[in-house]
């Protein structure tokens, strides 16, 4: 049985959200879902999040999971508010404790942030099965982006998170803590070795001048039109061209904001005395 797939992409971040689901009035999983957050006011919104839940609610679906592909550093996690509304187990690589630890020290979290995993529902490991109702899943590691990259796989379509994007656009930055472009680009051609035709969905898009958003390909047109790993690119071709240009490439607008989200499943941090919960910037540290 292959996926039925609806695709949410989010203007401001560049963000694709799915829902991936066996049957209208089955069951469901939603991959990567987006908060909205105004950074100057440091205000949260759930506009793109409510999109998610109504087409969830109309298609009359069972919500089983909300997955992460990774801790992302562009966008904050709607999963927790998700779940709230629908229900559901949060999931992410079990590889999110060594993301934990780094940013655990990072941002100075204290004995009260413990960096197990715990605040997920599920850990999934590398080459694990699960089921979306009628619909088998296969988990697969593909760190370089960041250690803790998971790519899902089900069916025919593969949910790979950004270790890939769209073949004019290349391949995802390796330069935050833990990330690696050797690992990189290993998981890539863990990627490529799938059947040419395997469906290939892209968390983000960011496209050149004059075209539309778009964020589905295939194996055997990443192979031969990616700009950045296309077959006879060498690793040691793309780790030089990986480190330039990652050197060249500024933080992410939101990656202070969003890791302090996202390695606690989409909740905000604690909230102070006073009830109102606080981002902390590290000065002068990253």
């Amino acid at each position: 049985m292959q996926p039925q797939i609806a695709s949410f992409f989010d203007d401001a971040t560049g963000t694709v959200t799915y829902v991936v689901y066996d049957e209208k009035g089955g069951h469901a999983a939603v991959i990567d879902p987006v908060l909205d957050y105004d950074h100057n006011a440091g205000r949260t919104r759930t506009h793109g999040a409510g999109r998610i839940v109504n087409f969830v609610r109309e298609q009359g679906l069972r919500l089983e999971w909300i997955i992460e592909t990774h801790a992302h550093a562009d966008h904050l996690s709607a999963s927790h508010f998700i779940k709230e509304q629908l229900g559901g187990k949060i999931a992410i690589g079990e590889q999110i404790r060594t993301v934990q630890g780094v940013f655990k020290k990072l941002f100075n979290l204290g004995e009260d942030f413990i960096g197990d995993g715990r605040q997920f529902d599920y850990l999934f490991r590398d080459g694990e099965r699960f089921s979306i109702g009628q619909l088998d899943a296969e988990v697969l590691f593909v760190p370089g982006h960041t250690p803790a990259d998971m790519a899902y796989k089900v069916g025919d379509a593969v949910f790979v998170g950004d270790t890939l994007f769209m073949p004019d656009v290349g391949t995802a930055r390796c330069d935050f803590p833990g990330g690696d472009a050797h690992s990189m680009y290993r998981s890539i051609r863990k990627l490529l070795s799938l059947p040419d035709g395997t469906r290939l969905f892209m968390c983000h898009d960011y496209p050149p001048h004059g075209r539309e958003p778009v964020w589905e390909t295939t194996v055997v047109e990443q192979k031969q039109k990616n700009i950045h790993v296309r077959e006879g690119v060498t690793e040691e071709q793309f780790v030089a061209m990986r480190q330039a240009r990652d050197a060249t490439l500024d933080m992410p607008v939101l990656i202070l904001p969003s890791i302090q989200v996202n390695i606690r499943a989409g909740e905000m941090p604690p909230p102070e005395a006073n009830g109102v919960s606080y981002f902390k910037i590290p000065v002068n540290a990253m």
